[in-house]
């Protein structure tokens, strides 16, 4: 693992620096070989990318670049320069979760600064011969903390009152609830409506794609 930048200016120069770099040549660099497909690699690329940029958070519910209250996101878009899928930004807490205020969460810390990344992401591009974007710093303005609050809190109360089953990737206008696991038959303890606990597939929090393809336009004044 490379070193961790020790300042914001820092992580955005060797960011900058990858910008139009295929997935070959950052892997040449870090001595990692390109899979033939991300299906069963989905994590790959992020992985290449916090490598480079010496992200040290690893697992840990915590911003990649802790030190510097910096999360990282890559954001595969396509040719028109779109979002391709929903942004994974946490897993949701489904238990003990009495008295948890937004401002507490581990969205919350994690949303507060992102250096998002833009990657090729079209699957007709072979995945070596895929370009990294330019990376940009983005922090919530009062109204989008605000609208992440509102999902965030309505999200939760149906979660408090057992009722995360029917929570749906309707629900909220930024963030969506969606099921987080690798397969169906992984569950975890929830609320049930009786207050008791239930077993159900984890959930995490995802950034809808209407909400990132504003933050692409906003950055790069499309």
């Amino acid at each position: 693992m490379k070193s961790s930048p020790q300042s914001i200016e820092e992580l955005l120069a060797r960011a900058d620096s990858m910008a139009g770099l295929t997935f070959a040549q950052l892997a040449k660099l870090n001595d990692q070989i390109v899979p033939k497909n991300l299906r069963r690699d989905k994590g790959w690329v992020g992985q290449l990318i916090e490598h480079e940029l010496g992200a040290n958070a690893g697992s840990k519910s915590e911003p990649d670049f802790n030190h510097l209250d910096v999360e990282l996101k890559t954001i595969p878009i396509n040719s028109y320069g779109k979002p391709l899928e929903t942004t994974f930004v946490t897993v949701a807490p489904l238990i003990n979760i009495s008295g948890l205020t937004f401002f507490d969460s581990v969205l919350f810390h994690k949303l507060k600064q992102v250096l998002w990344v833009p990657i090729e992401g079209e699957r007709d591009i072979p995945v070596a011969e895929r370009r990294i974007g330019c990376p940009f710093l983005w922090q919530p303005d009062a109204s989008q903390l605000a609208q992440l609050k509102q999902d965030w809190e309505e999200i939760m109360e149906l979660i408090a009152l057992g009722q995360v089953t029917k929570v749906t990737a309707r629900h909220g206008e930024i963030l969506q609830l969606r099921p987080k696991a690798a397969n169906s038959a992984a569950l975890t303890e929830s609320i049930a409506e009786d207050g008791s606990i239930q077993l159900t597939n984890p959930r995490g929090f995802y950034l809808k794609t209407q909400f990132t393809t504003r933050l692409l336009a906003n950055a790069f004044g499309n």
